[in-house]
């Protein structure tokens, strides 16, 4: 590799988000991955990162060896995954409220082109709608 190396950046626990270490606990526990191919699969640091998150956010109780109810969360998980929630459905009302937006931008603009062939060209363009019967 000459000329262009990859220069090491030490990373810690602060660097991953919470959405992301709890997908990478998600998939260990749902496909029993090896800790190691986790690590290498999304290029973790440190070789007990990925466990940590696991005594923090899984299902499995590391203290007596046995696996946790799956129903019942901490109160730290719950908080952790309602918050993670929480922005993801604040994006995507911000992202669906400026698509509207730009809806209302072309209905209107579409509107002001049919208003301006009806008076060039004098044709009705849009249809009128007869009344009830």
């Amino acid at each position: 590799m000459k000329g262009k190396e990859r220069q090491y950046v030490r990373r810690s626990q602060k660097d991953y988000p919470m959405s992301f270490k709890l997908a990478v606990v998600r998939e260990y526990e749902e496909n029993k991955i090896s800790l190691g191919s986790l690590h290498r699969k999304y290029g973790i640091q440190g070789s007990h990162t990925v466990r940590r998150w696991l005594e923090k956010y899984g299902n499995f109780d590391w203290e007596n060896k046995d696996i946790r109810d799956m129903g019942t969360k901490t109160k730290e998980q719950e908080l952790l995954e309602l918050r993670q929630k929480v922005k993801e459905l604040e994006r995507k009302n911000t992202r669906l409220e400026k698509e509207l937006d730009d809806k209302d931008h072309k209905v209107a603009f579409f509107d002001l082109m049919i208003d301006m062939a009806e008076k060039e060209f004098k044709v009705d363009i849009r249809k009128k709608s007869f009344p009830e019967q």
